[in-house]
């Protein structure tokens, strides 16, 4: 593999990272001014199944047997529509960087899911990485639930933000056959369909309610950030850094994310940083590094 290829590939993942980080303080500050979290999560779904369609007609074409077609809706439902539901409405309440550094959890989940679903055996260093990522999800969760301030952290929209993690985490396990078979355009072209089909009949009428007129310019341009970039380009970015980089160096990459989101919600005061915070990033990242790094002698 040509070192071209290897350093498009940590661009891609870089970007990507740093586009989701960047999403947390828009898509925040977007929820507070003019659209509510499920209008939001109307918005990135459907707009990403546009996005995608589209693409699609410039892209090889790809059979997919009836039977994908279908095993693609479950896949939708863990893979967009739990996860950013979740995700998206957790943020709306709590703060952009109590969100940001719940998503870094991801792999510890995969992790516990692995070894029930896949029976992969965990070994002692997995076991203390996942104890230490626990032990900074629960301070994040305890500071939450203290706070007088969403710009400190909301205690059900960490919870949210931690479940948006699971059902990904989830839906890697029980799909990664599928995900594998297919070009990223296919996979999200079904996967957003999908999630359109279930998210609109229920958000169609709140959607519907929002008194455009009165929204801001600033709030449409956050929002055609999430959709456009957040979701779309991210999502295609992050195909081209998984399909070359080894999964351990993927991983390292989502320490990019909260990086960015903690430092943007800083500086425009949309978020609050706490010694709580450090401390619990301290322990998350740590924990993730030694899941993503540990090896079982089997």
């Amino acid at each position: 593999m040509d070192d071209r290829q290897q350093l498009k590939a940590h661009i891609s993942m870089f970007l990507a990272c740093a586009f989701w980080g960047l999403m947390a303080p828009l898509g925040k500050d977007a929820m507070t001014h003019g659209i509510t979290g499920i209008d939001m999560v109307t918005f990135r779904v459907t707009g990403a199944a546009t996005l995608f369609w589209i693409t699609s007609l410039f892209t090889p074409k790809e059979h997919v047997p009836l039977r994908d077609i279908l095993m693609f809706a479950p896949a939708g439902l863990f893979g967009l529509v739990l996860n950013q539901c979740c995700y998206t409405i957790g943020l709306s309440i709590t703060s952009p960087i109590n969100a940001s550094i719940v998503t870094t959890s991801m792999p510890i989940f995969a992790m516990i899911l692995a070894a029930i679903i896949l029976h992969e055996p965990i070994t002692g260093k997995k076991a203390a990485g996942v104890l230490m990522g626990c032990s900074g999800a629960l301070i994040l969760i305890l500071t939450s639930a203290a706070a007088a301030s969403s710009k400190i952290g909301d205690i059900r929209g960490d919870l949210l933000c931690l479940f948006a993690q699971f059902s990904f985490a989830l839906y890697l396990s029980l799909f990664n056959p599928l995900i594998r078979k297919y070009s990223v355009f296919t996979i999200n072209k079904w996967m957003f369909t999908y999630a359109t089909i279930i998210i609109l009949p229920l958000s169609f009428r709140h959607v519907a309610a929002i008194e455009w007129s009165e929204v801001p310019v600033k709030t449409w341009l956050e929002t055609g950030y999430v959709v456009l970039i957040g979701t779309y380009a991210a999502y295609i970015l992050t195909m081209i850094g998984q399909h070359t980089l080894r999964p351990t160096v993927v991983s390292t990459y989502n320490y990019v994310q909260p990086a960015v989101a903690v430092a943007v919600s800083v500086l425009t005061g949309i978020g609050t940083l706490k010694l709580s915070h450090l401390f619990a990033v301290i322990l998350v990242f740590t924990g993730v590094w030694m899941v993503t790094k540990s090896r079982s002698k089997a």
